[in-house]
Formats: C-alpha cells, sequence, structure tokens
C-alpha cells in the first residue's frame, strides 16, 4: 500500500469520485449476509461510480460467487478492491525510453481534454527527472493552441519548435525531429490538433505525423499517449477507440480527475481498452501529474 505524499495527493485529486464510493464502501458496513439484495445494492452502487456495465456485472457476478449466502464483511470490501486493483493493474508503467537518441512522445486527444496542460505537465516532470525536454506544436490549425503552448513552455523553460498557423504540422514534426536528434534532447513531446473521429482529415494528419516522426528517428514514436477527460466518463470510451484506429496508442493520460465525480470510469476505460493508464491529473497545478498507480488509487477511493 503506498502511504505519504504521494498518496495524500492521490487521495485529495479524487475527493469528488470519493464521495461516491463512499457509498459503495459503505455497504461492507452493513449487518447481515451477502444475498440478492445486497448483491442488487452493490451493482446499483457501482454503476452509479461510473465503473461501466461492464466492469460492474463482472465484479458482482465474482462477489456473488464467493461469498453467497456468507455474512458481510471486512473481507468482502477486500476481495472488491482486489477485483477493482486487478482491473486496472499493469506491468507498462511509466514512459518506455529510446534507448539512443531522443525519445518521441506523441499526445493525442480532442480539443478540450486537457492536452496542452497535461503536456506542460509531462515535460515539466521529466525536466524534474533531469531530462531535456523539446516541444512541438503540431497542432497548426488553431493559432491558440500554439499559442497556449508557448506560454506553458516559456513558463518552464523548456524549447518549443511552432510554425504559422495552418502550416503543415507534419512539417513541424519533421523540423522538431532534427533539432531532437542534433541538440541531444532527451525527450521530444509532439503536441497533435485536437480531433475528433469525425473529422476525417485531422485522423489523415494524425497518421501522417506518425509517418514522418518514424521515418526520422528510430523506433519512433516511442510512446503515444492519448489523453483522456476524466469528466467525460463512459464517452471516454468511444474517443479512444477510434484513437486507436488511426494511431497505435501506447497509454493514456486521464486529466482533470479532481474536477469530476467520474474517476470510476477509469476502470471500464481499461477494460475496454485495454491501454495502460501511465498518468493521472490531479489537480491544475504543473505538479499534479502523477504516475498511476493501481494499488493507491483504489486504497484512496476506499479511504
Amino acid at each position: 500500500m503506498v502511504f505519504g505524499a504521494i498518496f495524500d495527493k492521490i487521495k485529495k485529486g479524487l475527493a469528488k469520485t470519493r464521495d461516491l464510493f463512499s457509498g459503495v464502501a459503505s455497504l461492507f458496513r452493513l449487518r447481515g449476509r451477502v444475498d440478492k439484495e445486497f448483491l442488487a445494492k452493490l451493482e446499483e452502487r457501482l454503476y452509479l461510480a461510473d465503473l461501466g456495465t461492464a466492469a460492474t456485472t463482472e465484479i458482482v457476478e465474482r462477489v456473488r460467487q464467493a461469498f453467497l449466502d456468507k455474512e458481510i464483511s471486512g473481507d468482502v470490501e477486500e476481495f472488491v478492491k482486489k477485483q477493482l486493483k486487478e482491473l486496472v493493474a499493469t506491468t507498462d508503467t511509466g514512459l518506455r525510453y529510446n534507448p539512443s537518441g531522443p525519445t518521441v512522445v506523441m499526445i493525442a486527444g480532442v480539443n478540450g481534454s486537457g492536452k496542452t496542460t497535461s503536456i506542460a505537465k509531462l515535460a515539466r516532470r521529466l525536466q524534474s527527472e533531469g531530462k531535456k525536454v523539446l516541444v512541438a506544436a503540431c497542432d497548426t490549425f488553431r493559432a491558440a493552441a500554439v499559442e497556449q503552448l508557448t506560454i506553458w513552455t516559456e513558463r518552464i523553460g523548456c524549447e518549443i519548435v511552432k510554425s504559422q498557423q495552418g502550416s503543415d504540422p507534419a512539417s513541424v514534426a519533421h523540423d522538431a525531429c532534427e533539432k531532437a536528434r542534433a541538440r541531444n534532447f532527451d525527450v521530444l513531446i509532439v503536441d497533435t490538433a485536437g480531433r475528433l473521429h469525425t473529422q476525417a482529415h485531422l485522423m489523415r494528419e494524425l497518421e501522417k505525423i506518425y509517418r514522418v516522426v518514424s521515418k526520422n528517428l528510430p523506433g519512433a514514436p516511442h510512446e503515444v499517449l492519448l489523453v483522456l477527460d476524466a469528466t467525460s466518463g463512459q464517452n471516454a470510451i468511444v474517443q479512444a477507440e477510434n484513437f486507436k484506429k488511426t494511431v497505435q496508442c501506447t497509454g493514456i493520460i486521464l486529466a482533470k480527475l479532481d474536477g469530476t465525480a467520474k474517476g470510476g470510469a477509469i476502470f471500464g476505460i481499461k477494460r475496454k481498452i485495454g491501454l495502460p493508464v501511465k498518468f493521472i491529473g490531479v489537480g491544475e497545478k504543473l505538479e499534479d501529474l502523477e504516475p498511476f498507480d493501481a494499488d493507491a488509487y483504489v486504497e484512496a477511493l476506499f479511504q
């Protein structure tokens, strides 16, 4: 179990979601047996906590098999926590680094998902680990996107490669790859235009950036992280499925967890999409991006 400052930070960031999970936790304080009525209440409260139908049904069925007609006890709670941890557990934690040359991390996601601030937070985290970071502003379709990213990079003292609004995003990515290699940057973070699956031209641009990056640097992109807005709950699953069809996503950044009670959606997302959650946004400060830890996350929900 995780304790200390980081755990407290995650717990605080999950305050709204934790309020919903208190309804789940309170069931395990009841007297009586694990019967049909108890299982119905458990199903209802897990569903209200935004786990989604599939994850909820799976957990309730396992509780039924393991505890039907047994006394309600702390053992049932520990069992449910174990099931939740297993749903989101992954061995693929942290970023996969290029053993030689710059590591390229592409960032995808729809506008408003928290993509720009997540890039700034990730760059700041990598800098704090002693990495030399370069950012490529390839969202050239929105002037505001480049401006916002420029402000963030100036704030954290990080170099940026950018171009005029409307210019070719892939050419910006190409120039950034050249600079990253020539100047021995450790990590290149490539922003891409916020897009929806209905915007075919933007999806093609995403594929083009992917191809350009892979041609310029061996093994690149080494990570393709999809930023999902936790406040969108189960809708985030649809977004993730559509992005996966276009590029080979390697992980998820779940942003804005501090602003929503829908943090339970993480279980449904992981079950349906299969992508590891690599980072979670638990606040508005630059330091509020934490590596995802399944044990800490679930324990924080039940505190």
